[in-house]
């Protein structure tokens, strides 16, 4: 069985990535546009000071992940998904204008206030976009969505926070035009996709969030496929979480590079993880291959410890410009490093998205992913507490990339065990390469 992309084009599909991916591109957006007037531009809360204030940005994002993903997925499996989609994306448009009204008044009140509200749209869309794949999709095409969505994501998130700094510094009706732009678009894409079947449509809704997700995370963690692919993707979260935190100061203290150079990792970091969520697409040839799963790690692990080892010494004299940096033989290794540390990154995922959709009983995939996003928030929680007392004790951010490309060795091995079939499936993507079975 071959994988191709022919579905791409198909009112099955494209209509879903073209919502997610507006989805994505807006969160970053508004998420960046909002840092850097803190950052840069004066915004402040209270007194607080600018580094207090982006942690606490960061934090009221997150929030609703862990407050409403259980609501999201039993309103997921209760109604039709794609009238869902269009409800989330009207509330989109609202949202952006109160953002809207945040920045042409300065207002860090209204921008923090829109920030948790986009927290909440993203919680609540989350479940949806994955359990609706296996709707929508053939068997043989669900890796390949699988692939394609993660790859515009990544695209998404990159564009966003790209575009979310060039339009705030180019002043607010910019910047607010392009929230807008992009929330009516994904509106509209929303309204094209094809109406789905529920699959609880008796589930009883609560009030109750806490006890919600409480019940949600057990029953998903009696279920041996979704605990460990939850596992799974929820580490590669921490792995993701930390090295796109460290890469910003890593950049500058370990690699000498100004602002223009972290914005170039950045986007190599991002087009790998695109590359290789597409090419893992295509070497599972239409199905679930869990060892390419191995693959992914021992290419996160090799890359992402090369890059800690070759930047190992901080840097001492002036910040090199991106010119200046290009023309260094030696600032290949880590361009390459990064590059390759996506690529592999999305050979680690797409399998582990895959098996958590199909994992799941009909009735229960929306929670299934609801609850691996509560669980992704604790792992990106705690990569940010290891990371704080790795760099108190080590003072060295290339010792704490080493240490968690060494650590993927272990969760990696720790989820072979929990599921041997990754295990035994080491070798099985690679015979349909030379048109043998798999």
């Amino acid at each position: 069985m071959k994988a191709d992309f022919s579905f791409f084009a198909t009112r099955r599909f494209l209509p879903l990535f073209g919502t997610q991916f507006l989805g994505a591109f807006n969160d970053n957006m508004l998420k960046t546009a909002i840092v850097v007037l803190i950052s840069f531009h004066g915004l402040t809360l209270a007194g607080m000071p600018p580094e207090q204030l982006v942690n606490l940005a960061a934090g009221i994002f997150i929030l609703p992940f862990f407050l409403f993903s259980a609501s999201a997925g039993k309103l997921s499996e209760r109604f039709d998904k794609a009238r869902i989609a269009r409800l989330i994306k009207l509330a989109e448009i609202a949202i952006m204008l109160l953002a809207g009204a945040g920045f042409m008044w300065q207002s860090a009140g209204l921008l923090l206030s829109s920030l948790f509200m986009m927290g909440t749209h993203s919680a609540f869309f989350g479940p949806m976009k994955y359990s609706v794949l296996p709707q929508y999709l053939r068997e043989g095409e669900l890796v390949g969505g699988t692939g394609l969505i993660e790859m515009g994501t990544f695209l998404a998130i990159l564009l966003g926070q790209l575009l979310g700094s060039v339009f705030t510094h180019n002043g607010s009706l910019l910047i607010i035009g392009a929230l807008l732009l992009t929330a009516l678009l994904g509106f509209f894409s929303s309204t094209a996709m094809p109406a789905v079947a529920p699959g609880a449509p008796q589930l009883k809704l609560s009030w109750n969030f806490l006890a919600d997700s409480v019940d949600l995370v057990g029953q998903a963690w009696r279920i041996h496929d979704v605990r460990c692919s939850i596992l799974g993707i929820s580490w590669f979260w921490l792995m993701g979480a930390v090295y796109t935190t460290q890469l910003p100061t890593f950049t500058r203290l370990h690699l000498g590079g100004d602002a223009d150079v972290y914005t170039l990792l950045l986007a190599l970091f991002s087009i790998g993880i695109g590359l290789g969520s597409v090419m893992c697409a295509k070497l599972s040839h239409g199905k679930l291959q869990l060892g390419i799963v191995l693959l992914g790690s021992v290419g996160m692990t090799v890359f992402g410890g090369d890059l800690a080892l070759g930047a190992m010494p901080h840097h001492q004299g002036a910040l090199a410009t991106l010119t200046e940096f290009l023309a260094r033989a030696s600032s290949w290794r880590s361009i390459v490093d990064v590059t390759l540390l996506g690529f592999f990154g999305g050979f680690f995922t797409v399998p582990l998205y895959t098996w958590l959709q199909t994992g799941s009983p009909d009735e229960f995939r929306s929670q299934a992913v609801a609850a691996n996003n509560i669980i992704n928030g604790f792992y990106m929680v705690a990569a940010a507490i290891g990371s704080a007392l790795m760099l108190k004790w080590f003072d060295s951010i290339s010792m704490l990339l080493l240490a968690v490309a060494l650590l993927n060795v272990l969760a990696t091995a720790h989820l072979a065990w929990r599921a041997p079939v990754i295990w035994r499936q080491r070798f099985s993507w690679i015979a349909p390469l030379f048109g043998g079975n798999a």
